[in-house]
């Protein structure tokens, strides 16, 4: 019997995990523009600590042993195949579009792992951080860096009226109040114009005419979405106005019977984050195996999951956001901040939950 062929465009988080439950299933490539996986969730601690970055920073081919990685960036669907920016036709029997966000990091884990050095330098050597967004990503940087550099000053500025936006109001306050106590300035509805920042210059001034003087700064702000290169494709009809993809309950892209999309890109109607990506991988990597054995099998549905989310607060501390309630200090932080999950996510992947040194 002939295998059937399943593309993965995106080596994010729900990419990864598709890629490595189906190879043994299904002629499975992956599409991805770097040659490695990693873990999103906890790269700021690489930051503070590069030799951790070592433990997040995964070659896909660590993971993805028997199907076909292509190092390139998909640039076009029809029908039959998906186009690359390298000129490559990769044909598809089902489609999977888990393109995720777009940011620009290298292509190879070596320089991943160098440009984590660098950050941490910039850290190093500073007297002062100004970190640009009050999201899980600016608090979580800001919670890193003065927990492990308390002699740093830093401050956040965000243009919302609350830290933490995406959760309840209770834990943006306590961790407002977390921040304060390690001496975090926190600046609310406010910006700052990076780009009337001179280089070298340590000068930054707010929105509404305040001066802040930092060495070094961070933006954690939102990244776009990875649907761009959709707009002109098959399923240009099938973007929201926010550039997500409309799916079904099975995550098949609405109309289409053998494409589907995972992850952060899609419009289900619950928090991105990468625990459940990881759920939208297992149903559709669930549905795909039920597709290709054929026998009209009813496929798996998905249900957007309740609010819940848990935000590192360096590494013993954590805000944690229940459906019926919020928890702030060493419970949350016993849950994620010492390891933030590294070590079941490299298990989850089939690999040794430390780097083994050579």
């Amino acid at each position: 019997m002939v295998e059937k062929k399943v593309v993965i465009v995106g080596g994010g988080v729900a990419g990864a995990f598709l890629a490595k439950t189906l190879q043994h299933q299904a002629n499975v490539t992956l599409i991805d523009p770097k040659e490695y996986f990693e873990i999103p969730w906890a790269s700021l601690r690489g930051l503070v600590e590069p030799s951790f970055a070592e433990r997040i920073v995964v070659n896909h081919r660590e993971y993805f042993k028997k199907g076909d990685l292509v190092v390139s960036t998909a640039v076009n669907i029809t029908e039959t195949e998906v186009l690359t920016a390298d000129g490559q036709q990769v044909a598809y029997d089902y489609l999977v579009i888990a393109s995720g966000h777009t940011e620009p990091i290298p292509k190879t884990r070596t320089e991943r792992l160098d440009q984590y050095k660098s950050e941490n330098e910039k850290i190093k050597s500073a007297k002062s951080v100004l970190i640009v967004g009050g999201g899980p990503t600016g608090v979580e940087l800001a919670a890193e860096i003065a927990v492990d550099f308390p002699d740093k000053k830093v401050t956040i500025v965000h243009k919302g009226t609350r830290l933490l936006e995406y959760i309840g109001a209770k834990a943006s306050r306590k961790t407002l109040k977390w921040l304060k106590s390690k001496k975090v300035d926190v600046k609310l509805e406010q910006s700052v114009d990076l780009n009337s920042t001179a280089e070298g210059n340590k000068t930054y001034q707010t929105s509404s005419g305040e001066t802040i003087e930092a060495d070094t700064h961070f933006l954690c702000i939102g990244k776009p979405l990875g649907s761009a290169w959709l707009r002109e494709t098959l399923v240009k009809d099938d973007l929201d106005a926010d550039g997500r993809i409309k799916v079904d309950e099975h995550l098949k892209v609405k109309g289409k019977s053998n494409i589907f999309a995972i992850g952060d890109i899609i419009d289900v109607q619950e928090i991105k984050q990468g625990v459940y990506a990881q759920g939208h991988a297992q149903l559709v990597a669930k549905n795909l195996k039920l597709l290709i054995e054929g026998g009209g099998k009813k496929l798996g549905t998905y249900k957007a999951q309740p609010p819940i989310s848990i935000v590192s607060l360096g590494r013993k501390h954590g805000v944690a956001q229940f459906p019926f309630m919020t928890v702030l200090g060493r419970f949350p932080g016993m849950i994620k901040s010492g390891d933030l999950f590294v070590g079941k996510t490299r298990k989850d992947l089939g690999l040794e939950p430390n780097v083994k040194k050579s």
